[in-house]
């Protein structure tokens, strides 16, 4: 494999998804935005003009100047890795990749022209091949579906807001934006995680390495099923003054916390929709421009919807309730005022239950 092309199949066997569109592995919410977003007339053109407005030629000149470029000669089982998955996912261009001293276990992918994965050394201390593995495909599925475009302006809005921070107004429409940036974000960390379990083809591979960044190097003190089981007491425990802290813990926070994205990857890991995938079935590039932002967005609406209604979470529980209460109380007022349920066949409180029933 070349800069710009491929030469040879990776070493491992693992599935190839020629052409595969990043719809395929996108969150419903991740994806709804992306496919409006690519929708829109002249969209490239106006980020490229945003492009002298923010700091990424700064970024690229400070990891070329302060960090190690990942290739044949430097971090090289780095460097097979990234062609690997660039391989799988049919991404032709390999990314830079850039290794950076940093004590804390961070990945990301930035940039708006050409995307730059960089990787701290603490991450790569961390996590073993496989671990690794995964993780470098959750960047490279940042790369396929342009999440390094957005990622470099929140983070310019970011230090924006800080700057403005003196300026009332200001600060909060800055804010407002970041908000909204950060929300989506949290869903293309869960679509990431996808794509690099895509990649490195192994869930229990991905379990351990979020395992990890929560709980450090210490396998042999924890245990994925009882990781698992912390997620799942995280969103049914406490009452809704517990709802409310979570919301709250989790406004300023760019990913979704370790254990909830170990619980989603893993139902993800399951579902149909990974099967379809992987049988060589999922949504090519090709069709992207064909792509429905109404489907998507009522895709995305059901997901909330579901959601909500399947929730363990105090306040959602109690917010499917009055949801459903409303539905209910609405079907016997149009009933009422329709005239449905009368007439022939209605309950006449003679003690007769044929004919038209309740619908609850």
């Amino acid at each position: 494999m070349t800069e710009t092309g491929f030469e040879k199949t990776p070493a491992r066997d693992r599935r190839r998804f020629p052409g595969i569109s990043s719809r395929a592995y996108e969150h419903p919410a991740d994806r709804s935005a992306l496919v409006a977003l690519r929708r829109l007339s002249g969209f490239d053109t106006v980020f490229k003009a945003l492009s002298g407005l923010l700091p990424e030629r700064s970024l690229r000149l400070l990891f070329l100047s302060d960090s190690v470029r990942v290739g044949e000669t430097q971090f090289p089982h780095l460097y097979a890795m990234l062609r690997d998955a660039c391989y799988i996912l049919d991404l032709e261009k390999v990314p830079q990749m850039y290794v950076q001293q940093d004590p804390r276990p961070n990945a990301m992918c930035i940039g708006l022209d050409e995307p730059i994965i960089v990787v701290t050394t603490s991450l790569v201390e961390l996590l073993d091949e496989e671990e690794m593995r995964a993780v470098v495909g959750h960047e490279v599925g940042h790369a396929l579906s342009g999440h390094s475009v957005y990622r470099t302006i929140l983070l310019f809005l970011t230090n924006l807001a800080l700057k403005v921070a003196w300026i009332p107004l200001g600060n909060v429409a800055v804010m407002t934006l970041v908000t909204a940036l950060r929300e989506w974000f949290r869903k293309s960390e869960l679509s990431a995680d996808r794509a690099g379990l895509l990649v490195g083809q192994d869930v229990t591979a991905s379990m351990r390495g979020l395992m990890k960044l929560a709980g450090g190097n210490h396998l042999h003190e924890m245990n994925v099923d009882a990781f698992l089981e912390q997620a799942d007491e995280y969103e049914k425990g406490g009452d809704l003054r517990d709802s409310v802290l979570k919301i709250l813990n989790m406004l300023p926070r760019t990913h979704p916390f370790t254990t909830v994205r170990a619980a989603e990857l893993k139902k993800w890991s399951e579902s149909r929709e990974h099967q379809r995938i992987m049988d060589g079935h999922y949504p090519r590039r090709e069709e992207d421009k064909d792509a429905s932002v109404s489907d998507s967005f009522r895709e995305s609406a059901a997901h909330y919807a579901d959601s909500v209604r399947t929730s363990k979470d105090p306040l959602f529980k109690l917010v499917g309730d009055i949801a459903g209460g409303a539905a209910d109380m609405g079907g016997r007022l149009r009933d009422k005022f329709t005239g449905a349920g009368t007439g022939a066949g209605a309950d006449t409180g003679s003690g007769s239950k044929g004919g038209a029933t309740e619908q609850g």
